[in-house]
């Protein structure tokens, strides 16, 4: 994972596009890469696995560049986070159900 970080960081440093990746914009590039990525869902569950495999990617390396922009270790706040999700959603008390934590 660290080498696919360093490489996206590479290509955009690469073009001197630093200048443009703000928090705000970064943030905004990944909703619009997100509502692209549900598009490809928006009138059935019938897709093409390559174009929403780019749209995915693209909103995870806009991800990988605002943890950057912010100087967060992404995979450190991914383990950060699956942990608290851990406690809140324990197996015996989640398992098979769709319920927020607090109805659970």
């Amino acid at each position: 994972m660290e080498d696919l970080i360093k490489r996206i960081i590479k290509f955009r440093d690469d073009r001197d596009w630093k200048q443009f990746h703000s928090p705000e914009n970064l943030a905004k590039s990944i909703v619009i890469e997100a509502a692209e990525l549900l598009e490809h869902f928006q009138w059935g569950n019938t897709f093409d696995s390559e174009q929403v495999s780019d749209e995915l990617a693209d909103v995870m390396n806009y991800c990988v560049l605002l943890a950057d922009c912010l100087d967060i270790d992404l995979v450190q706040a991914m383990y950060k986070k699956i942990d608290s999700n851990e406690m809140k959603y324990p197996v015996e008390r989640a398992k098979g159900s769709s319920k927020k934590y607090t109805e659970l």
